[in-house]
């Protein structure tokens, strides 16, 4: 299994794919920064932008205390570093069948459950890779930002470093979904533009519905979030279980239940699917 891990990552390094997307994800890391960094001015003092006291609900006023507000630029990067780890995952896949070396790599190792795993290994590591080098970022930025705003590092709470794993955890299982998606479609721009739109559409759509839904039934509603894979993750990363929204541990326990699934799925798809 360790050779196959190995030799799965070199595929991974001898194709400029994985470049590519590392240096578009430093932008997008800056650029959420910098978003959460006005974000976290509104939540710290929302009179400073015009949010009135009747509009400070419990959430909002949870949401600003000073370790939910670190939390966020710690764990920051998520929104776009897990969707670049799943299409990585994809094509780590898909690249198998657009080079026309799936019956190669099959027929050096018959046990095709193995080089599904030995994938999905690879597809792990490369997400935690993304996850260390982003947090490695926030870890030297976000003290210097909390600084600016008159609140202290946090790191000496414990909330801070459960948000900070969970974050781990999620680019971890992101990627796991990312093979899933390569293997249910074998074309690499078919399964690359649909995980890109379920992963957009699905968290742009489930807010709105959410929302809509919520303010004709009740905040209960809101429950429904863990159900959609990309609210799931970032109910992971928060620093505190904020009133009104599921505990953190749901978001993880639904999103290692959606990456056992995609696994499982994925595995049983190449064992029986023709490669040819």
């Amino acid at each position: 299994m360790t050779s196959l891990v190995r030799s799965e990552l070199l595929k991974i390094r001898t194709t400029n794919t994985w470049w590519v997307f590392g240096l578009l994800a430093l932008p997008l890391w800056g650029l959420t920064f910098l978003i959460n960094y006005f974000q976290s001015q509104a939540l710290l003092d929302p009179a400073s932008v015009g949010v009135p006291e009747s509009e400070q609900n419990a959430q909002f006023q949870a949401a600003g205390e000073h370790v939910n507000v670190a939390a966020n630029l710690y764990t920051n990067g998520q929104f776009f570093g897990v969707l670049i780890v799943m299409l990585l995952g994809v094509i780590v896949v898909t690249n198998e069948f657009f080079h026309q070396t799936a019956t190669t790599t099959f027929l050096t190792t018959p046990r095709r459950t193995s080089v599904v795993v030995a994938k999905l290994i690879a597809a792990a590591v490369l997400g935690v890779l993304f996850w260390v080098v982003t947090t490695g970022l926030n870890l030297i930025l976000a003290p210097l930002i909390l600084s600016s705003l008159d609140v202290g590092s946090q790191l000496d709470q414990g909330a801070i470093w459960q948000a900070i794993g969970l974050n781990g955890l999620a680019y971890l299982l992101w990627s796991v979904f990312g093979i899933g998606f390569g293997v249910l479609i074998r074309s690499q721009i078919g399964a690359t533009v649909t995980a890109l739109l379920t992963y957009l559409a699905g968290y742009i759509g489930a807010i709105i519905v959410l929302s809509i839904l919520a303010d004709r039934f009740g905040d209960w509603i809101n429950n429904l979030q863990l159900i959609v894979p990309a609210l799931a993750s970032q109910l992971m990363a928060t620093g505190t279980d904020l009133p009104g929204t599921p505990p953190r541990w749901a978001g993880a326990a639904v999103m290692v239940a959606y990456a056992v699934l995609t696994g499982t799925i994925g595995t049983l798809i190449v064992r029986k699917r023709d490669i040819s």
